[in-house]
């Protein structure tokens, strides 16, 4: 558990950059708020630099000694994924996780941070600024649901069941299309595959019960290191392609796969590695 950040505090700072930065925003973007960064699918708004830029000055203003690690602080300074490696602190921040959702108006969108110490996950947010709550995890304190208003929950997963039954999210988008073809193949053998186009609500899906496992393939830290937490402190089970640990402050490439228990993360692994 981190004795440096209060993940309470962190967490109302996500609700307050929320509030202030992009729920004004939200189905109110001017044609010159949407930019394209890398592609048509991989976009940046108005509301997700102001609402980092909001979270980055709390979070130095709070904790100057932390490394303050945001998905648009990296666009402009791609150095600091190596700063964060090494870093005795980091706050990682995705000030909009589904930035395409929000967009588009589509009402599915969350705003995630973790804390990092040494390279390793010691704290994880993810908040739903329509929900208005937070699913929050620390080391070895297990995985909660907070509202605004509400009582505090605690998360489980799912119970593990026969692999062809289960209901899986995930996105093979940034697999090359022979690959990414071959995989969707194997993904008939399951019940139910989803791709909500943002990591945060599939994490929240996962860690509550509602899914069986993710999987992805682009690890960008913002998007995988808070939701994988919170699924391991919800009772699942979390790795890369080849079975090894996902600490993911230096692993920013691979395969990687979250489930609710040993058993449905093996299956999984089983059925999608080899195509990957």
């Amino acid at each position: 558990m981190s004795r440096t950040v209060d993940i309470e505090r962190l967490a109302d700072i996500l609700r307050e950059a929320a509030l202030a930065e992009i729920m004004p925003r939200f189905r109110n973007l001017a044609e010159g708020d949407i930019r394209q960064k890398t592609s048509a699918t991989d976009l940046v708004t108005e509301g997700d630099e102001m609402a980092e830029r909001h979270i980055k000055a709390r979070c130095r203003e709070i904790w100057p000694e932390a490394l303050f690690v945001g998905e648009e602080s990296v666009a402009a300074d791609p150095a600091l994924l190596e700063r964060l490696k090494g870093a005795d602190l980091a706050i990682v921040v995705d000030p909009i996780d589904g930035t395409a959702n929000f967009a588009a108006g589509v009402p599915l969108f969350a705003v995630m941070a973790a804390v990092v110490e040494k390279g390793r996950t010691v704290g994880g947010i993810i908040y739903d600024p329509l929900g208005e709550d937070w699913m929050i995890a620390e080391k070895d304190a297990g995985a909660w649901q907070r509202g605004v208003l509400g009582p505090l929950k605690r998360l489980e997963v799912a119970q593990e069941i026969p692999l062809s039954e289960t209901i899986a999210c995930g996105s093979t988008t940034f697999l090359p299309p022979a690959e990414r073809r071959a995989m969707q193949m194997q993904l008939a053998s399951v019940k139910i595959v989803g791709n909500y186009r943002n990591a945060g609500h599939e994490y929240r899906l996962l860690a509550s019960g509602g899914a069986h496992f993710c999987f992805y393939s682009k690890l960008m830290p913002w998007d995988h290191l808070p939701g994988a937490l919170i699924v391991e402190e919800a009772g699942g089970a979390v790795s890369l392609a080849d079975g090894s640990p996902y600490h993911g402050a230096g692993t920013h490439e691979g395969f990687l796969i979250a489930a609710c228990g040993r058993q449905t993360l093996q299956a999984a692994r089983d059925l999608l590695v080899p195509r990957v």
